[in-house]
């Protein structure tokens, strides 16, 4: 099924109820970032264990991204983001009821779970419903919308913690899915002209050779190394990084580390279209943009680190808003996948495209936390110099990441050099 030439007025609702079902499931993604403390007390956690919960949903979400894009392509969309919804519902309902930390542990692996099968299943209803020219702006537009969700969980859910108490919190929390679910299912349909569009059954070689003939693609690729490189740092420091890193090494207070962090989400929202009318205007180009989005975060990067002292704060706050606009540059990495392979097998490569920036994220994250720990063994803080010397450990995934784009760049306008392509699939670049 190919994106219809125009694009009908009904695409709005069908992307509005499954944009608001995703910044559902980015808010209980988030919601657990303001609940440190309160889930401490609660389950009488270590500093270890409270950061297991963030790492096992991250590894969750990433690990399921292929077979969810499997689901997608053989029941479609709509059927997985019901499955989704239904998933992450319970797993927070499971979170506000939990009274020990491996049934808190079982229920964040549900609300994972869930998360893993929404967005995937908006980008397929938006090559569906939306013209060609469209998608990149609407691809972006979903991309930064989403982070209203981490919003929504740093003010009202910390709100609702002290007023309402853990359960009651979680439980109201958990009650918006039922609401997005009976929406869902009145207004999203597959396509414009089917309510439900599933693909051919698969055996397992044929699942195989699926996802094999998706990797295969030189244009699949570059999507993967596309969306590992661009988004990592901004992940590292919303996370786990930055907010010490801007106070031990940076002299900050925690409420203006705390400030400035929230400006990764500002910045992520404000540059999303920006970028989806420049990659819809510039198709050819795509490439270039995230190579020099990779050289403009190295380059911050390079003199906050380099800076003799402590940064000032207009260099900080630069260095958080090119991190935050890096985020939408990885939607490009959907983009070039789109345009890459035939519909059928569209989910299925957006999931292996989906993939890099979350592994990136991660070996970022542990490769920081084992050089913070090598720098200061025996001491009882971290120092300045060890976060300078942690967050170089960056360079290596930047310098790797943009070899592999421009390499995988190059192979895909050779092939496109040798063959005849029609429609959207001239837009590689």
């Amino acid at each position: 099924m190919t994106a219809p030439p125009t694009t009908p007025r009904r695409a709005w609702l069908v992307w509005g109820v499954a944009l608001a079902v995703y910044v559902l499931a980015v808010f209980h993604r988030s919601s657990l970032a303001v609940a440190g403390l309160a889930a401490t007390e609660r389950f009488d956690l270590s500093a270890s264990q409270l950061g297991t919960f963030a790492v096992l949903q991250l590894l969750v979400y990433a690990g399921l991204q292929i077979p969810v894009g499997l689901l997608i392509d053989r029941f479609g969309p709509r059927a997985v983001m019901t499955t989704g919804i239904v998933t992450f519902s319970i797993g927070q309902t499971a979170f506000a009821l939990a009274s020990s930390y491996p049934e808190a542990l079982l229920a964040r692996v549900l609300v994972g779970t869930g998360d893993a099968m929404t967005f995937i299943c908006v980008l397929r209803l938006v090559n569906s419903w939306f013209a060609p020219r469209t998608i990149p702006l609407v691809t972006q537009l979903t991309g930064s919308s989403g982070q209203v969700g981490a919003i929504i969980a740093a003010v009202p859910m910390t709100w609702a913690l002290g007023e309402l108490g853990w359960t009651t919190a979680y439980l109201v929390a958990a009650g918006a899915g039922p609401v997005l679910l009976a929406a869902l299912l009145l207004v999203v349909h597959d396509t414009p002209q089917h309510r439900h569009l599933p693909g051919q059954p698969m055996s397992r070689q044929a699942l195989v050779a699926s996802l094999r003939a998706s990797w295969s693609q030189p244009g699949t690729r570059l999507g993967f190394w596309i969306h590992f490189s661009t988004p990592f740092s901004a992940h590292v420091l919303a996370l786990l990084w930055g907010f010490p890193f801007l106070v031990v090494s940076e002299g900050l207070s925690d409420t203006a580390a705390g400030t400035l962090l929230s400006l990764i989400v500002v910045a992520t929202v404000a540059s999303g279209p920006v970028l989806g009318w420049v990659v819809g205007n510039h198709p050819w180009h795509r490439s270039s943009v995230a190579l020099g989005t990779v050289a403009a975060t190295a380059a911050t990067w390079t003199v906050v680190l380099a800076w003799p002292g402590h940064a000032p704060l207009w260099l900080l706050v630069l260095l958080v808003v090119v991190c935050g606009c890096a985020g939408p540059t990885s939607m490009i990495g959907f983009d070039v996948g789109r345009t890459s392979n035939p519909p059928e097998r569209m989910a299925s490569a957006s999931g292996i495209i989906n993939q890099g920036g979350f592994v990136a994220a991660l070996v970022a994250v542990a490769a920081i936390g084992v050089v913070l720990d090598l720098m200061t063994a025996g001491a009882a803080t971290y120092t300045p110099d060890a976060f300078r010397a942690a967050m170089s450990v960056q360079y290596l995934l930047w310098a790797f990441g943009a070899l592999q784009i421009w390499r995988y760049r190059q192979r895909v306008r050779r092939l496109l050099g040798r063959e005849v392509v029609e429609g959207g699939s001239t837009m590689i670049g």
